[in-house]
């Protein structure tokens, strides 16, 4: 059954997915719906599959290692002082890895918490004028430290 996932997969490939920051060797790294967290990202694995577990031992380092590289990448061009990393999976069951950063100024009684805390709803959804800059950086930092080819 496709998920959204899929469609956002299918997007990037075609080159219409305007969330799309560039093409990983394990997948797609676009940047989330809502930026409740300025810089919050995802890499959706392409080819799609259902989890983690179905991908072979080779794929599943790289995904892994890919989601830190893009968390190195967002700590050097934004002020978080941490990343923290979730597969989960249950609503969409197709493998993606959130890359959420995490600052000093968030509110004190969300700043400890899982960002599944946050008011998703409203939150400040994606927007490619506001956004785009920081998705430039994030690619521009990829590429400085070899992780994706220069176009």
């Amino acid at each position: 059954m496709p998920t959204a996932i899929h469609k956002k997969v299918r997007e990037c490939q075609a080159g219409i997915h305007p969330q799309a920051i560039a093409k990983l060797q394990s997948g797609w790294l676009v940047m989330g719906d809502v930026q409740f967290l300025h810089g919050y990202c995802l890499i959706l694995a392409d080819p799609v599959v259902d989890d983690l577990n179905a991908m072979d031992p080779k794929n599943r380092a790289i995904f892994h290692n890919e989601m830190g590289l893009v968390g190195d990448a967002i700590l050097a061009v934004t002020n978080a002082k941490r990343i923290n990393y979730e597969i989960l999976g249950n609503l969409e069951p197709a493998l993606h890895g959130h890359i959420f950063p995490r600052y000093s100024d968030e509110v004190e009684e969300l700043r400890t918490k899982p960002v599944w805390f946050y008011d998703w709803e409203n939150a400040r959804p994606f927007n490619l004028h506001t956004d785009k800059p920081l998705m430039d950086k994030i690619k521009n930092y990829l590429i400085e430290h070899g992780v994706i080819p220069e176009k």
